[in-house]
C-alpha cells in the first residue's frame, strides 16, 4: 500500500512539473538593448559592477540553465526585473531614482543578494574589489539623469 501510494505521489509530482513548463512567465529571456551605460569612472568599476551587478541590473542579463526551467524561471525572471526597476546600468539615458542607494546597498553587504552569491561565484567580491566598487559606484552615479537635478 505504501509503495503504491510512493509511486503515485511520484507520478503526480512528475505531471505538475511537467505542466507547469508550459506557464509562460520566465520563458521570456530576451535582454532589451543596451541604450546608455553611466560614464564609469574606470574601466574596472564597470567590470567589478558587470560581475556582481549586471544579471540583474542591466540589460546584459546570462540566463543561467536553470532559468529556463520552473519554478526557478519565475522567480530568476522576477528578480530581474525587479533589478531592472530599480537600477538599470543599461538604461542611463532615464532617471535612476535608486542609483543613489548602490554603493551603499554595497557597502552594508544587502547587494549582491545572498542567495545570488552562491550560484554565480563570478559575483563574490574580496574585500578590495568590494571597496573598489564602491568607490567607483560612487564615482560614476553621480552622473546618474535625474540625480544633480535631486540635490
Amino acid at each position: 500500500m505504501l509503495k503504491k501510494t510512493l509511486k503515485m505521489v511520484a507520478l503526480a509530482t512528475i505531471v505538475i512539473f511537467a505542466l507547469i513548463q508550459i506557464v509562460p512567465y520566465g520563458h521570456n529571456q530576451k535582454n532589451p538593448s543596451v541604450r546608455l551605460e553611466p560614464n564609469w569612472d574606470s574601466p574596472q568599476t564597470r567590470e567589478l559592477a558587470k560581475r556582481a551587478c549586471f544579471d540583474c541590473h542591466s540589460n546584459e542579463t546570462e540566463w543561467p540553465w536553470y532559468s529556463y526551467i520552473a519554478p526557478a524561471s519565475w522567480l530568476v525572471q522576477r528578480d530581474v526585473e525587479e533589478g531592472r526597476h530599480h537600477l538599470n546600468f543599461s538604461e542611463w539615458d532615464v532617471p535612476q531614482d535608486d542609483a543613489e542607494e548602490a554603493a551603499e546597498m554595497v557597502r552594508k553587504g544587502e547587494m549582491p543578494l545572498w542567495f545570488y552569491v552562491p550560484l554565480h561565484p563570478q559575483a563574490s567580491l574580496n574585500a578590495g574589489e568590494k571597496q573598489a566598487l564602491i568607490r567607483g559606484l560612487e564615482a560614476s552615479i553621480d552622473t546618474a539623469p535625474g540625480e544633480k537635478e535631486k540635490r
